[in-house]
C-alpha cells in the first residue's frame, strides 16, 4: 500500500479525487483526506515536550490516549495566533507500511467537507528544485477559490513523527 492517499485511476494515473475536509491557515485554504480525518476538537491544554521542533507544541490527553500536535501554521512558516475558532483535527498519520498513529493538527478554522472530482484537482505547480513538494497531493478549484491538499503523510517528515511518537 502506497503512503500516499492518492488512488490509481482507470487509465492507471494517480487520482486524488474525493473529500477532503478544508481548513485555514492564515487566510489561505488546505485540504485533508477525510479519510484520514479522526475527529475536529476544541482547543485544550498541550503539555509542551522538551526539545521537540518549534511547530510540535507537545501532546494532549484524548480520552485517555496520548497523542502528538503539531501546528501546522509554524511548521508552514505561517502567522500563527489563536482564536476562538482555532482548533485540533485529529488525523490518522502513517509512519510506515505496518504503523500509524494519531496526531493532532493545529488549524485556523474548519471550514466544510468538499467532495472533489479529478477535473477540479491540478497538479501541484513546480516551484524549482529547492522547494520540496512532496506533502503536496495537488490544487483544487473549488468556488473561484484555490485549495492546497496535503498528503498528511508527508507533512511531517516520517524521522520527526517517529521522535513524535516516542515521546508521546
Amino acid at each position: 500500500m502506497s503512503t500516499s492517499s492518492a488512488t490509481l485511476n482507470p487509465a492507471g494515473g494517480p487520482t486524488t479525487a474525493g473529500k477532503y475536509l478544508t481548513g485555514v491557515l492564515d487566510h489561505e485554504s488546505y485540504g485533508i483526506a477525510v479519510l484520514k480525518v479522526r475527529e475536529i476538537i476544541r482547543l485544550q491544554k498541550i503539555t509542551t515536550v522538551p526539545r521537540m521542533p518549534g511547530f510540535v507544541k507537545g501532546v494532549i490527553n484524548l480520552r485517555g490516549r496520548v497523542i502528538p500536535v503539531v501546528d501546522l501554521r509554524v511548521k508552514f512558516g505561517l502567522q500563527a495566533e489563536f482564536t476562538e475558532r482555532t482548533c485540533i483535527v485529529v488525523v490518522q498519520v502513517r509512519l510506515s507500511a505496518e504503523r500509524t498513529v494519531q496526531m493532532g493538527l493545529i488549524v485556523d478554522a474548519v471550514e466544510e467537507v468538499v467532495n472533489l472530482t479529478s477535473a477540479e484537482i491540478e497538479p501541484t505547480p513546480d516551484f524549482g528544485a529547492k522547494i520540496d513538494t512532496t506533502y503536496l497531493l495537488g490544487m483544487a478549484k473549488v468556488k473561484g477559490q484555490v485549495k492546497t491538499l496535503l498528503d498528511i503523510d508527508r507533512v511531517v517528515a516520517p524521522e520527526q513523527m517517529q521522535a513524535l511518537t516516542r515521546a508521546a
